[in-house]
């Protein structure tokens, strides 16, 4: 288990806190209108949440002031997984709300977006440009023959451009999808070929790490390998000339709202209409391709910023991230609330580890995200970006990628405020929102997820499908949730989603998380379940060994493996990247195994300790154990991984060479 229950939290909310936070103020609103308890705080509105969902999502859509242009007569007709029909029969558009503050005289000068770079600058761009440069580009897409449903691909960065060109397809009803400008031509390719685009919006090159990298070769290698695209938009990052045959960004985005005389500027669209593609890593073959609903990605983005993460018109929302990541998606979902949101195109660390406490402080970031191994690495770098820069408007850090470590709470709270509010989260891509993370009314406990989430019926489940509290069990979700996948595309009988989510349990998505839900109702992630270890029929996820071995100075990264072997044998090798200066000798192994030991299970001690030159990664920045499961059981290379999905595919080599060696 990742942390045993402590029985005091390491943060509480004040009185005063709870009574200004809008889940508390939704709450009372929906007592009154709605039937919600108005007493028992958050655990009582959320068994309401799963118990009345109908009555749930009707209070959201109300009490956000949702626009149907066509209404709904009911909020959930067939409400089975797969294939939940969420609103029938109403009409919206998803860019039509996300602008709407323009509208807003108050407001309408105010920055929608802080853009920032490698430099640091903070440039704004306001309600009312944003919502012109959207119009103009709508205008411009309808004029190319874009129409509802036909599909628009980004090869963009973290950049206010993305921003426009996703809400812009989204106002005309197409579909986006995009990809960050570091993955490469197959990479982009397996993922849009699926889909097939009509336009590409893409950049010439980003900078990243204080050099510039170009991506004109790989753009002209997109168009070729595209034959839908009807036109490439070129986007000047490093100010070359547009391609022959391009179209360039500052000519289709200089119009005004005068262009657009025939259509509305916001297509009326059916609820389940599809508003993006998102992607699955595709380390073991094709990503998937994840549809999910412009209806059903605005009320759940609406429920989990407006009401879990707490943000409104005074905030100011930033998440490190990069566009082939579902947190960008995520993130540009803050202008629903009318908060403005800060892009951060550039690396993590640089020009030092400190680099995203310093944007926070430059943009006056309110709610700070980011990921736990960037945390963990703040603190192994010794950072101190409480003292070292003005944070006093951040109200919380969250988290998420992997489970943030006991330790990181510790550190955040250490060194960045002790009144401080930690929102651990975890969700995924398929749902593109959270299952279980924050809740602004609740005690934050050290190496515990708040709160299931409103709407969520969230259930660790064992084997048999028996829900199980204060153990560890397969995460669930027994009720369908708005932004759960309408389709995957190019799957049309729908077997290759019911095979992700519902061939376990039937009629129950199964995520691939071992989780623990304690008795007061926080959550505990402890990682895959498809990497799970198991020894001698104790089950351990891999983030338990993790979080342990992690804290060990010399250790940078690790990576553990359990492999059932064919002669009833089971190896559980631990792949350590040492830190720079460290030995792995008999020493460090001794105390690798005693923490392990004494802090997890003596059953969990590896049978090797092995160093490798570097731990791989998903281009979204996950540890990848199945394809290194698969290299060490001796699948080739090209079986056991896309290759296209890997950080660094030599790293895997290393593996691929010890399974030859072993076998």
């Amino acid at each position: 288990m990742t942390a045993a229950a402590s029985p005091a939290p390491l943060w509480q909310p004040g009185l005063d806190r709870i009574a200004a936070a809008r889940i508390t103020r939704f709450q009372d609103w929906a007592a009154d209108r709605y039937g919600a308890p108005a007493e028992g705080g958050y655990a009582a509105l959320h068994r309401w949440s799963v118990d009345e969902l109908d009555t749930f999502w009707a209070a959201v859509a109300d009490w956000f002031d949702v626009r149907f242009t066509t209404p709904y007569t009911r909020v959930l007709g067939d409400r089975t997984m797969p294939g939940a029909q969420w609103f029938p029969g109403a009409t919206l558009n998803y860019a039509e709300h996300a602008l709407r503050t323009a509208e807003d005289p108050a407001r309408a000068h105010d920055p929608a977006l802080l853009h920032v770079d490698e430099t640091h600058e903070v440039t704004p761009v306001s309600w009312t440009e944003l919502h012109r440069q959207v119009v103009a580009l709508a205008a411009e897409l309808r004029a190319l023959g874009v129409r509802p449903g036909d599909r628009v691909s980004g090869y963009l960065p973290n950049v206010p451009q993305a921003v426009t060109a996703l809400l812009a397809t989204a106002a005309v009803g197409g579909v986006w999808t995009s990809c960050a400008p570091d993955f490469g031509a197959r990479s982009v390719l397996d993922r849009f070929q699926q889909v097939e685009p009509v336009v590409l919006f893409a950049v010439d090159g980003y900078r990243y790490g204080g050099k510039e990298h170009d991506r004109t070769e790989t753009v002209a290698e997109l168009r070729r390998e595209l034959p839908t695209l009807r036109a490439v938009v070129h986007v000047p990052l490093l100010g070359t000339p547009a391609p022959e045959g391009a179209l360039e960004w500052a000519d289709l985005t200089a119009g005004t709202a005068a262009a657009e005389t025939t259509r509305p500027v916001f297509e009326p669209v059916p609820f389940d209409h599809p508003l993006w593609v998102l992607y699955s890593s595709g380390t073991t073959g094709l990503p998937k391709a994840i549809v999910q609903s412009q209806g059903g990605i605005l009320l759940e983005h609406f429920k989990q910023l407006g009401l879990h993460c707490d943000l409104g018109p005074e905030d100011r929302f930033f998440w490190y991230t990069s566009t082939g990541w579902m947190m960008w998606n995520f993130l540009i979902s803050g202008l629903l609330t009318g908060t403005t949101i800060v892009l951060y195109d550039g690396s993590p660390g640089f020009p030092a580890v400190d680099a995203q406490w310093g944007i926070a402080e430059r943009t006056g970031a309110t709610f700070f995200g980011t990921s736990a191994a960037y945390v963990m690495a703040c603190r192994k770098a010794e950072a101190h970006p409480g003292r070292d820069h003005d944070l006093s408007r951040v109200k919380c850090v969250a988290t998420t990628g992997s489970p943030l470590p006991p330790d990181g709470f510790r550190w955040l709270h250490d060194e960045v405020a002790e009144d401080l509010w930690i929102a651990s989260v975890s969700g995924g891509t398929d749902v593109c929102s959270c299952f279980a993370g924050a809740v602004p009314t609740l005690p934050v406990h050290i190496g515990e997820l708040q709160a299931a989430c409103l709407g969520t019926d969230l259930q660790a489940w064992d084997p048999h499908g028996k829900a199980v509290i204060g153990e560890v069990g397969e995460l669930v979700v027994t009720n369908p949730m708005p932004s759960m996948p309408i389709r995957f595309w190019n799957d049309p009988d729908g077997s290759r989603y019911r095979d992700s989510y519902f061939e376990m349990f039937p009629g129950v998505w199964r995520h691939g998380d071992w989780i623990t839900l304690t008795d007061r109702g926080s959550v505990i992630i402890h990682g895959r379940s498809d990497s799970t270890l198991n020894r001698q029929g104790v089950r351990m996820g891999s983030a338990d060994i993790y979080e342990a071995v992690e804290r060990l100075p010399e250790i940078r990264e690790s990576l553990v493996i359990g492999l059932e072997e064919p002669d009833g044998g089971y190896w559980m090798p631990l792949f350590v990247h040492l830190a720079p200066g460290a030995v792995l000798d008999d020493t460090l192994r001794a105390r690798v195994k005693a923490t392990i030991r004494e802090q997890l299970s003596p059953r969990h001690v590896p049978d090797e300790i092995i160093e490798v030159p570097g731990i791989p990664h998903t281009l979204t920045g996950k540890r990848i154990e199945v394809p290194v499961k698969r290299l060490l059981q001796g699948a080739p290379l090209d079986k056991a991984v896309n290759v296209g999905s890997v950080d660094n595919l030599e790293l895997l080599r290393f593996y691929e060479n010890l399974a030859r060696e072993r076998h």
